[in-house]
């Protein structure tokens, strides 16, 4: 017998960088939010449903400028271990910061693993929320992201990050 598909609830929100936060990732990368999603839950069902008011207003006053308004999301992804002690790290880098990936892995005392750092915030399907636009690369710049560069630079910069 087939397994029955997840139902996750899709909600849209309109941002002032394009698009819409579609589940927590960005609308036009959709495929990839599937994959992930995927991933993590076997077979999913998207329902169009309204996010928990408390999300939607979170989400909406961090793009009005209250930038710390997210750290109070409570999040579940059900990746691996060492995934969630990335996105956990993640999460504790301050609106306005940011790291290498190779000093992430350093404060995590896996100062080798600064690849599979990469791959963990890669695979981070909580967008925005999960801050991994707050990783860059050694030297400064800005390395890739799942939105985009541009949403990335948008953010960062939003946060007051002056980036190069």
């Amino acid at each position: 017998m087939a397994k029955q598909p997840t139902p996750l609830t899709l909600d849209r929100l309109d941002t002032p960088i394009g698009g819409a936060l579609c589940a927590l990732d960005w609308i036009d990368y959709e495929e990839r939010l599937l994959t992930l999603l995927r991933r993590y839950y076997g077979t999913v069902e998207l329902i169009e449903n309204s996010a928990p008011s408390e999300i939607r207003s979170a989400l909406s006053r961090y793009f009005d400028g209250e930038l710390n308004q997210l750290d109070g999301i409570t999040c579940h992804i059900p990746g691996t271990p060492f995934q969630n002690r990335i996105w956990t790290a993640l999460r504790k880098i301050p609106a306005g910061s940011t790291l290498s990936y190779g000093t992430l892995a350093a404060q995590l005392g896996v100062p080798n693993a600064m690849r599979a750092v990469g791959h963990a915030n890669g695979a981070n399907p909580l967008s925005v929320v999960v801050p991994c636009h707050r990783l860059i690369g050694a030297n400064g710049s800005l390395t890739g992201y799942g939105g985009g560069i541009a949403r990335k630079r948008w953010l960062l910069e939003h946060e007051g990050v002056a980036v190069k």
